[in-house]
C-alpha cells in the first residue's frame, strides 16, 4: 500500500511539474519579441525622418527655384516722368485743371 501511495505521488508531482510553464522560457521569447517590435518601431521612425528630410529638401530647392526667377525678371514698373527739382526760394504754384 505504501509504494501504490509513493507511485501515485510521484506522478502527481512529476505532473505538477510538467504542467508548469518555464519562466525564463517566457522572459526569453518577451525579450525577443521586444527587440522585434523595438527594431522595426526604428526602422519605422528612420523611414519617416528620411520621407521629412526629402520633403524639406525638396522644398528648398523650389524656394531657391523661385528666388532666382525673381532675380531675373526685370522690374515690371519704370518711372513715368522724373520729377522736378524743388526751388527752395520760390514756393510752388499749384497746377490748373
Amino acid at each position: 500500500m505504501q509504494k501504490s501511495v509513493a507511485y501515485a505521488f510521484m506522478l502527481a508531482a512529476t505532473l505538477g511539474l510538467a504542467a508548469c510553464d518555464k519562466p525564463s522560457e517566457n522572459k526569453a521569447q518577451d525579450a525577443q519579441e521586444a527587440r522585434t517590435e523595438a527594431q522595426e518601431s526604428m526602422n519605422d521612425a528612420a523611414k519617416e525622418s528620411n520621407e521629412a528630410a526629402q520633403k524639406e529638401s525638396e522644398a528648398a530647392q523650389e524656394r531657391a527655384n523661385e528666388q532666382q526667377e525673381e532675380a531675373q525678371t526685370p522690374p515690371a514698373t519704370a518711372p513715368a516722368e522724373p520729377a522736378a527739382p524743388a526751388d527752395p526760394a520760390a514756393p510752388a504754384a499749384p497746377k490748373q485743371q
